[in-house]
């Protein structure tokens, strides 16, 4: 695999974080089943503890499902500043070891090692060296995993979860890539991996065995990504730095809605909400976005981009009416709705859809 570049990639994924954070905090819920998030009629799960998830408890299940598959489970609100806190200092041990460090959210981290400020020669013994530094500064475990590229890594922390530390050394790459399951693929989500199995495709084997031109016509961009991971290809560097690509916000409601005056009620104050994070994150973008996820819990979303910059309610709370013109709900009620700012102006884009309609359907547990 002399093509690929010889960098050391380590990904850092903190085990049930929400959830432990909580456990670690009071000792009382240490080993039972925890799930952060409400436990309302209407309510979502955030995050689920270890004990939960063998009960099948999951993050984003309906709180009642959760319920019933384990009636212990107790549910504790979320600490956002407190999780926020505890991720801060989880890469300040990071920056021990490297700056080249890319957040993909609180509780995980690619970090490139390839030149690291401890002169450590083997990525694995930096990864076992930030491990134990977790658990014994913070109380809380991590799982991570160690390869020459973001793919594999991010595959070989999830490996051996919880407190797990996996290698997937170049030489043994392809082997390994061709054993795992689709499922397990960035990228290949329960929908995906339906439409890889209606093809044949179970494994990386499988997938390998697929052309280019193939899995273009089959996935369209996404086909040439599956076609390099199938062969450990992954040039994507650690980015030190992320731009925002967009701010927003979602009101899940008390109640579902299916009248104008009742939806726009709500679309103020999602707006409301959105403008205060624009203005936290000094944020500035011209395309709005509307979510709609309807009581079947499908949902719709509705874009549209202004040359002019979207940062007030009188720039705002306009064309969220008018995207919501093009929903229909009288005889589809409600049950959530959200609103985003994307498109920085300072990225300059070749070119700008004035208009872009977009259909989706969500998976969402029953």
């Amino acid at each position: 695999m002399s093509y690929m570049p010889e960098r050391k990639i380590i990904h850092v994924d903190m085990d049930a974080f929400y959830a432990s954070v909580e456990q670690r905090d009071n000792p009382e819920l240490r080993g039972k089943p925890v799930a952060v998030g409400h436990a309302g009629e209407r309510g979502v799960v955030s995050a689920a503890s270890y004990e939960a998830r063998k009960y099948g408890v999951r993050s984003a299940m309906a709180s009642l499902k959760a319920m019933r598959l384990c009636p212990e489970l107790v549910f504790v609100p979320g600490r956002m500043e407190v999780y926020k806190e505890v991720s801060d200092t989880i890469h300040g041990i990071f920056r021990d070891y490297t700056d080249i460090i890319e957040p993909l959210a609180l509780d995980e981290a690619f970090l490139d090692v390839t030149v690291n400020k401890r002169n450590m020669p083997l990525a694995i013994d930096i990864a076992r060296e930030i491990k134990r530094r977790v658990r014994e500064e913070l109380g809380l475990t991590a799982s991570a995993g160690v390869s020459y590229n973001k793919f594999l890594a991010k595959i070989a922390s999830d490996y051996r979860k919880p407190d797990g530390l996996c290698t997937i050394h170049p030489d043994q790459a392809l082997e390994f890539i061709a054993r795992l399951p689709i499922e397990s693929f960035w990228g290949v989500g329960k929908v995906t991996a339906r439409r890889m199995h209606a093809l044949g495709i179970h494994r990386g084997h499988d997938l390998r065995e697929w052309s280019l031109d193939g899995l273009t016509h089959e996935f369209g961009k996404a086909g040439q990504l599956y076609y390099e991971f199938a062969r450990g290809i992954d040039l994507r560097p650690v980015e030190a730095v992320r731009v925002r690509k967009s701010i927003g916000c979602e009101r899940t409601l008390e109640r579902d809605i299916n009248t104008r005056a009742a939806i726009i009620v709500e679309l103020y104050h999602t707006a409301e909400e959105l403008i205060r994070r624009l203005a936290d994150k000094e944020f500035r973008g011209n395309t709005l976005t509307l979510k709609i996820k309807y009581n079947d819990f499908t949902q719709i979303t509705r874009s549209i981009t202004q040359e002019r910059e979207l940062l007030t309610m009188k720039t705002i709370l306009p064309l969220a009416k008018r995207l919501l013109a093009e929903v229909e709900y009288a005889n589809h009620p409600i049950r959530l709705i959200g609103l985003s700012v994307s498109n920085p102006r300072d990225e300059e884009p070749d070119s700008i859809p004035r208009r872009t309609w977009e259909q989706l359907s969500l998976e969402f547990e029953e």
